[in-house]
């Protein structure tokens, strides 16, 4: 265990230190934050993909003291370095994806120009690459007992953790915090699109028992039609009746309660922080008006961890790059709150 005798928690962030100041390393540290620099299927705003490095120097300005969850910070978290490789690959299939978008929305059709055709199936097999490496990363660090989140990114970066989860823990459900289901089916021509994360994850993990999608607000005829169809598999709780039954008098406790009551024993958390209200992420990838304010998510998320289950993993994605790092402080603060409720949901 590092040697904390010396380690002010009062006093400024050290740079020279892990995220948020901490001075431990990855074998010392009991929760590992593995960041993913990926944004090859973004199909609004983009900077997502660099999301990592900012957050980690926001960081620095988080205050320790959480009256949640004292001296969680004590077990160690520790950051990795982002990997030069995937986000070289990220740039790379981005500009091929900009183009293809581009390309689509004119009308054209890719099976009439090899060139798009070419991009589309690049496209699609790196995105499965990165699937490949998470999930062998994810497993590996499971393996070794450490607690394990995901910093992205965009949304379709967590699909190798489920599956290295799935393979560590067996049945779980996962409580999606978004502005949308993410519930398509190869959203613009790309199999594992950011906007197909949570559908790819149901199509191909029969471990994840229960899905409960929490502050939905922008959705297609298609994802209503696949919830209906999901035989409750799938619940979820769009942003427009959240607000209408708490009008009618209903508490967020009361409706905070109904939906931890519907996961399962282990939970994954998949925070897209556009499930926010758009005034704390301004420049996430797709923006929604509406959305919770952070301590409202942070009930909710503690609710998971004093009902007794199992927080077994998260991941926090699509945070913006802001000139004035708002958006990356939200950010941080939204992380160092995922990670201290990790240590307190698996505490002895």
């Amino acid at each position: 265990m590092a040697d904390l005798s010396t380690f002010d928690p009062n006093s400024v962030g050290n740079p020279n230190n892990n995220i948020f100041g901490l001075p431990f390393n990855e074998e010392e540290a009991r929760l590992i934050i593995l960041p993913i620099p990926w944004e090859v299927t973004v199909s609004y705003n983009a900077g997502t993909a660099r999301a990592p490095e900012h957050v980690f120097k926001s960081s620095l300005q988080v205050d320790l003291f959480d009256p949640d969850v004292k001296d969680g910070w004590k077990e160690g978290f520790f950051m990795r370095s982002c990997d030069k490789k995937v986000l070289m690959k990220s740039d790379y299939l981005r500009k091929e994806a900009e183009l293809y978008i581009n390309y689509i929305s004119q009308g054209e059709i890719v099976s009439d120009n090899k060139f798009m055709s070419k991009s589309l199936r690049e496209i699609n097999e790196g995105s499965l690459f990165l699937n490949n490496w998470v999930f062998e990363q994810t497993r590996d660090l499971l393996a070794t007992g450490k607690l394990v989140g995901l910093l992205g990114g965009d949304h379709s970066t967590p699909l190798g953790f489920f599956k290295a989860i799935a393979e560590k823990h067996g049945d779980f459900g996962i409580l999606q915090i978004d502005a949308h289901c993410d519930l398509r089916k190869a959203y613009e021509g790309f199999t594992y699109s950011h906007a197909s994360v949570m559908y790819n994850a149901i199509e191909e993990i029969p471990q994840l028992k229960k899905l409960v999608q929490v502050g939905i607000r922008d959705y297609c005829e298609e994802e209503m039609d696949y919830i209906s169809a999901s035989e409750f598999r799938i619940i979820t709780y769009f942003d427009k009746e959240i607000r209408e039954r708490q009008y009618d008098g209903q508490t967020w406790k009361q409706i905070a309660d109904e939906i931890i009551n519907h996961l399962p024993e282990k939970v994954f958390i998949s925070f897209d922080i556009d499930g926010l209200d758009p005034k704390l992420c301004p420049n996430t990838g797709t923006p929604v008006q509406g959305g919770f304010e952070t301590e409202q998510v942070f009930y909710l998320f503690s609710k998971i961890q004093k009902s007794g289950r199992q927080l077994v993993g998260f991941d926090l994605n699509e945070v913006g790059i802001s000139n004035n790092e708002w958006d990356e402080n939200v950010g941080a603060r939204c992380l160092f709150k995922l990670c201290n409720l990790m240590i307190a949901a698996n505490r002895g």
